[in-house]
């Protein structure tokens, strides 16, 4: 039976950014970083009232197919709750695009605040870690970035296939990062398409590369957690970074302009931002250069999971 919210709950979900890949973890490594873009809703009496400030601002639809506002509905049917009427305001600050999983951050951030009403009207009703997890990687068709913003810190996340497509698990364990492991993110101005640079992927890898992947995905969880002086050999890849590289010629560069520095860098999620993971700063004269070359210079922190207030 649905539970009908009273109005005026009011909640605010800060949900961070994340890299997947991580070089070698296509589409299973993951890391959320300390960028941020926030969410509130109030239950009103009626009606649907959707404001983005920021990021996308110009380019997101207002109203109910905002997928914000998709993810909130669906959080509180999962939930077994209804609203009368929601008042959303989005405060975008993730760059749209980039690779930075900002529709994974909005499914997550719309998840976690219709939980967050959840907890306060029913709180035997509110979904677990499992469930955002699960509900927020059905919006996106793959757990990496969605995992890494539920669950925070560095995630492995993988599928297992259900009796039918729609019965897909998703499931992701976090890990703590080293603390010495910094990290620097170089965002171009120009955007990429998930969907094109996908695109560009062979249907089958040699069995050498493959193997290759493996080793080197492995070896990602021991750097990321252990041994952050492997994380140059830990992020190669030869399943879908030179694939790519063509369409994305000024991250193959600075990507190779950084590796070439001793910084192990790779493209961020389908580009075309740069993730360099290093034990030191970023020299002040490639950060320079960079930011020249119209590249915004991030200093950003590996961060918790989504919060909620």
């Amino acid at each position: 039976m649905t539970q009908t919210l009273p109005t005026g709950l009011t909640v605010t979900a800060r949900v961070p950014a994340s890299s997947a890949n991580l070089g070698p973890g296509f589409d299973s490594l993951g890391l959320a970083l300390g960028l941020y873009d926030e969410i509130t809703v109030t239950t009103t009496d009626s009606g649907l009232t959707v404001r983005v400030e920021g990021e996308g601002a110009d380019d997101v639809p207002w109203g109910p197919s905002h997928l914000v506002v998709r993810a909130i509905e669906r959080g509180l049917e999962a939930a077994g709750l209804w609203a009368e009427g929601l008042d959303v305001v989005c405060r975008n600050v993730i760059p749209h695009s980039r690779g930075l999983g900002s529709s994974a951050s909005a499914a997550v951030g719309g998840l976690a605040a219709a939980n967050g009403l959840a907890r306060k009207a029913a709180p035997e009703l509110a979904l677990t870690d499992d469930q955002l997890v699960q509900l927020s990687s059905e919006f996106e068709g793959h757990p990496d970035n969605a995992s890494a913003s539920v669950l925070g810190g560095a995630i492995v996340s993988w599928s297992e296939a259900g009796a039918e497509e729609s019965e897909r698990r998703y499931r992701a364990v976090r890990l703590s990062v080293h603390p010495d492991v910094r990290v620097v993110a170089l965002v171009p101005s120009e955007r990429s398409s998930t969907a094109l640079t996908r695109g560009l992927l062979p249907e089958t890898v040699p069995h050498r590369d493959a193997a290759f992947n493996v080793s080197r995905g492995a070896l990602a969880v021991v750097a990321l957690t252990e041994r952050p002086d492997l994380l140059m050999a830990a992020t190669e890849d030869r399943l879908h970074q030179s694939q790519r590289a063509a369409a994305l010629p000024l991250t193959t560069r600075w990507i190779a302009k950084l590796r070439a520095a001793g910084i192990a860098a790779t493209v961020s999620g389908a580009g075309p931002t740069v993730l360099a993971l290093s034990t030191r700063p970023l020299p002040a004269e490639l950060a320079a250069e960079a930011e020249q070359e119209g590249l915004r210079v991030l200093d950003l922190e590996v961060a918790d999971g989504v919060q909620v207030h």
